[in-house]
């Protein structure tokens, strides 16, 4: 079955060959395609293209057909195109002649506008709820952790001292950071495109702002051929924001497979969250790390594709945008379970509070001795020199004593502002008025 079926006879490799995945992507949005559905009867009894009677048989069989999905029970039949014709199907099975009216008013282009909005929207909620859980994980660590020294390296040499707590930190605010970036891609995911049809609107009088308002949208796309150009672009900004993530993800998990290294020795990694090889027997590999980097990596790549398929399309639908469902819509658990392993396996490493002592780390004090001198009248310039000659002459030693106390510093994390900004971007994202929506759809 396909919903622009006009009797004649279509050879099987047309169907075949432009349906590719959708089929078994398709199964993702299926529960968004009847949520959809539900608030587009309700708009159509709203403006006389439905009957109370119809809307109530209507709303009833799409429960039903919502819940075969939640059990694990929808499957999308052989020889039909794509979830809305399954769905369409079901309908008419179900309804008869009535089955047949719920397309009236809207295109398969609004409806897989629609449908890809919803299941965004969802997964950015479940994104957003990880990484808040992530960074305050990495917060509690902070503070646990914040008087353990480690050294800091810049170009890979030895540069200053730092501590666990102020790296735990750096990596709870950067994913603070990239909450900003998902609130703007979900700001532009959450807008209404339904009604828009093939992208030039309608004849019928629907109320976009009905359907809007039920499905617990912040706007609505006004224009409507705008509302099909935002197919590719919200995919790609969207990617972005996931990227954005995931290069946070993937520089962490970099530095815990180097500094869990032998060589550096700065953390040791539990034994039940490594590897081992086939003929060493002493190795434990950070196997879940490696995967992480390259999994962020991966969700970094993803725009750039999403671009270069769609970047030189004119205005309209056309069915490039079909490619770019195939690694847009599995990116989200790609992404989640990337975040849900790392707060797993983050808080049982174990740091090594003696690393600092090694004598090989001496000269990561020498910008303390300059600031030292600097406070008993030497002027910058004469310190340095003055330091770097006795680093030079093997005549430097060192005072292991620090006095950081601003704002950020290792004396002075300030993790509670970072808290508050966390929360603060989570609060802009209004995601009860989305829940309440939904819940007031399944009513």
């Amino acid at each position: 079955m396909t919903l622009w079926d006009k009797g004649t006879e279509t050879n099987h490799v047309t169907g075949d060959f432009t349906s590719g995945k959708d089929r078994e992507l398709d199964l993702h949005l299926a529960s968004y395609d009847v949520l959809g559905t539900i608030a587009h009867v309700r708009m159509l009894e709203s403006i006389g293209l439905l009957t109370k009677n119809e809307l109530s048989a209507f709303e009833k069989e799409l429960k039903v057909i919502y819940r075969m999905i939640e059990a694990g029970e929808f499957k999308i039949e052989p020889g039909v195109e794509d979830v809305h014709s399954q769905i369409e199907l079901m309908l008419t099975e179900a309804l008869g002649e009535t089955g047949k009216k719920v397309h009236t008013a809207r295109s398969r282009n609004d409806q897989v506008l629609l449908d890809l909005k919803l299941f965004v929207r969802d997964k950015l909620m479940e994104i957003v709820n990880q990484t808040v859980r992530l960074s305050g994980t990495l917060i509690n660590l902070s503070n646990k952790h914040k008087g353990t020294l480690m050294p800091g390296y810049t170009h890979m040499q030895v540069a200053m001292p730092s501590s666990f707590g102020l790296w735990f930190g750096a990596y709870a605010e950067s994913l603070t950071e990239d909450m900003i970036l998902l609130q703007a891609a979900y700001s532009i995911t959450n807008q209404n495109p339904l009604g828009s049809a093939a992208g030039f609107g309608s004849s019928f009088p629907i109320d976009r702002s009905m359907t809007t308002e039920l499905l617990g949208f912040d706007n609505m796309h006004v224009n409507v051929v705008n509302a099909q150009m935002n197919r590719g672009k919200m995919e790609k900004t969207v990617a972005f924001a996931l990227g954005g993530v995931g290069a946070t993800l993937s520089r962490m998990a970099g530095d815990i497979c180097t500094w869990s290294g032998q060589n550096f020795g700065f953390m040791t990694l539990p034994d039940e969250f490594t590897t081992g090889s086939s003929i060493m027997p002493h190795k434990k590999n950070p196997d879940i790390f490696e995967l992480i980097r390259a999994t962020g990596n991966k969700l970094q790549a993803l725009p750039v594709e999403i671009m270069l398929i769609s970047s030189n399309l004119p205005s309209g639908y056309h069915r490039d945008y079909q490619l770019i469902k195939e690694n847009f819509i599995p990116a989200f658990n790609l992404l989640i379970n990337i975040l849900s392993v790392t707060e797993m396996v983050i808080g049982r490493i174990t740091v090594n509070p003696e690393i600092i002592d090694k004598e090989i780390y001496n000269d990561l004090f020498s910008v303390e001795e300059v600031n030292r001198l600097v406070k008993q009248g030497v002027s910058f310039r004469e310190a340095y020199k003055q330091v770097a000659g006795r680093i030079g002459n093997k005549n430097y030693k060192p005072l292991r004593e620090l006095d950081h106390t601003h704002a950020g510093s290792m004396g002075n994390l300030c993790n509670e502002l970072i808290l508050e900004k966390t929360e603060r971007i989570k609060e802009g994202f209004d995601f009860q008025k989305v829940e309440n929506a939904m819940i007031n759809l399944l009513k």
